[in-house]
């Protein structure tokens, strides 16, 4: 059987933040209730097309999942292991936010079968989570972090960023120092990104940010920090204890088969990507025409609803190369050769020969892999892959 990851998107939220341009937006129960109700439909009918696949991870994700009630994240797994062939040991992970969650939730997730917790965190500092709109302080935090273990999680991942308005070396390293005190098995650390349309995007002249030095000694810090206390880098901004890599993640950049419920959520199987309605309307009227022709005719029938691309050769080639180097493992070459019948130095010679002059790739037997230099500029070298 093939392996398959599930994304399934949970769009609520208390509110948005204000560098936040996800799918998400605040919601009343009647609200929730109604947009379960239509992911367990949409589970449900599509599961029947994935007979040849086993799901070795599940990820809710969001907006703030935790905001759903225990029972309907239980009945959303509940139609995944009804529909699904899922493996006994498949990581099985929610998204939550301080403060959303209390002893009595976070028992039943682990009752329902969530094995892994991600919880935003982005800064123990204050006034820096003041000023990008979160929810939470420091120390809501540390009492869920604290529930967390005492409800028997042992694999949680942190969410933190860097670039925050206000935010100094000082400021970053006293949070690194905080979080690795506290040992989780995981630490997502991004640097922010000002997305056009967004609060802080539209009022960033109202605070300081971190320069292009600085942002750059955050990054160097973090990878500093966390590698002392343990923590190896194998991605990009993904850092983890032995063995407590992200699975579902690592999916995304090996470029497996996944599938995506909800509303906006992504999925590729097979080469073929699609994308759900990110109107939730255009959502509902997808998931009740019940067409059971197979789950690409299916989108490529709601004709103006959802996009859909078959990859080309090419695209699939693209890919395989920039995501599989944001790991620190690099992509393997043999592997390469298999799936397009060709090396990729015949495919990409001139870039790898130019970037290995450079320094900012190496070869590890069959792998090829970006050097420290190279993660430090790797936007550039991902792009020198695209045709």
């Amino acid at each position: 059987m093939r392996d398959l990851s599930i994304y399934i998107h949970i769009p609520f939220c208390v509110k948005k933040c204000l560098y936040c341009d996800f799918l998400s937006r605040p919601a009343c129960d009647g609200e929730m209730e109604s947009y379960v109700n239509l992911l367990l439909r949409e589970i449900k009918e599509q599961s029947v097309f994935y007979g040849d696949h086993r799901v070795v991870s599940i990820f809710l994700g969001g907006g703030t999942p935790s905001l759903l009630p225990a029972r309907d994240a239980g009945r959303i797994l509940e139609q995944v292991r009804d529909g699904f062939s899922v493996a006994e040991d498949a990581e099985t992970t929610i998204e939550c936010n301080p403060g959303t969650v209390t002893a009595e939730k976070l028992a039943d997730y682990i009752t329902h079968g969530i094995n892994r917790l991600s919880i935003g965190l982005q800064s123990t500092d204050d006034e820096e989570l003041a000023r990008i709109g979160r929810i939470h302080d420091y120390g809501s935090f540390l009492e869920t972090y604290s529930l967390a273990r005492a409800a028997g999680f042992d694999n949680i991942n942190i969410d933190l960023m860097a670039g925050l308005p206000g935010q100094c070396m000082a400021s970053y390293r006293r949070t690194l120092e905080r979080v690795v005190a506290l040992s989780p098995e995981h630490i997502s650390a991004y640097s922010l990104i000002l997305e056009e349309g967004t609060p802080l995007y539209v009022n960033q002249n109202a605070y300081r940010f971190p320069d292009e030095d600085e942002d750059r000694e955050m990054y160097e810090l973090t990878g500093t920090v966390l590698g002392e206390a343990g923590f190896h880098r194998y991605e990009i901004s993904n850092y983890a204890r032995e063995g407590r890599e992200c699975r579902h993640n690592k999916v995304y950049w090996r470029r497996g088969d996944y599938v995506g419920f909800g509303l906006g959520a992504s999925s590729m199987v097979g080469n073929v990507r699609w994308k759900n309605p990110d109107a939730q309307a255009d959502y509902a009227a997808c998931v009740k025409e019940e067409i059971q022709s197979g789950p690409f005719a299916k989108m490529l029938r709601q004709t103006g609803r959802c996009e859909v691309q078959p990859l080309t050769l090419q695209e699939q080639m693209e890919e395989f190369m920039f995501l599989g180097l944001r790991l620190t493992e690099g992509v393997d070459l043999g592997e390469f050769r298999q799936y397009f019948a060709k090396s990729a130095d015949e495919i990409y010679g001139k870039q790898i020969g130019m970037f290995e002059k450079q320094g900012l790739m190496e070869r590890a037997g069959e792998r090829l892999r970006l050097t420290p230099r190279g993660i430090d500029v790797s936007n550039a070298v991902f792009a020198a892959f695209l045709f």
